[in-house]
C-alpha cells in the first residue's frame, strides 16, 4: 500500500495462522490511520489520531499462542465510531506505539479529553480549545 507519506507503521490483518494473507490492511501516519478492507470492492477508513478516544488490547488462547492481538479502539470519528485492528503481529508495541502518537496528535491540535464522572467516566467529550479557532497571530486591529 505504502501510497500516503511518513507511514511510521504498517500490517496486515493475520489468519488463523498468523500470517498476513488477508485483504486488510493497516498503516499509521503522523497523524492518521487507515484501514483498507477488501480485494475487488475495495474500501479505505481514514481516523484523524486526535479523534481516538481510548484503546483496548485483548489476546484470546489462540492469538498469544501466534504471537498476535487485537487492538479496540473508540473514537469520535463520525464515521468509524469503534473499530478493531485485528490480529496484528507486536500488540503490545503497535498499541503502546499508536498510544504515543495519539497523544502528541492531542496536544499539537489542542484538543482534550473531558469525561463526566457523575456517569463513572463512560461519558466522555473531546473538546477542542476555542482559541485555535481563530489565528492567535494575526493583527486583529487592537493594541497588543
Amino acid at each position: 500500500m505504502n501510497r500516503h507519506k511518513d507511514i511510521v507503521w504498517s500490517d496486515r490483518k493475520r489468519n488463523f495462522l498468523g500470517l498476513p494473507w488477508t485483504f486488510t490492511r493497516y498503516e499509521l501516519s503522523e497523524n492518521r490511520l487507515f484501514i483498507e478492507t477488501g480485494l475487488l470492492n475495495s474500501r479505505e477508513a481514514e481516523i484523524r489520531l486526535y479523534r481516538i478516544t481510548d484503546m483496548t488490547l485483548t489476546r484470546n488462547l489462540w492469538q498469544k499462542l501466534i504471537g498476535t492481538g487485537t487492538i479496540h479502539c473508540d473514537s469520535a470519528d463520525p464515521t468509524m465510531r469503534n473499530f478493531d485492528i485485528k490480529n496484528v503481529k507486536n500488540p503490545f508495541d503497535t498499541k503502546e506505539q499508536l498510544s504515543e502518537m495519539v497523544e502528541k496528535n492531542r496536544r499539537e491540535n489542542h484538543v482534550y479529553m473531558r469525561e463526566n464522572m457523575m456517569t463513572g467516566g463512560s461519558g466522555s467529550d473531546l473538546d477542542i480549545d476555542p482559541g485555535e479557532m481563530f489565528d492567535q497571530d494575526a493583527d486583529c486591529g487592537g493594541n497588543h
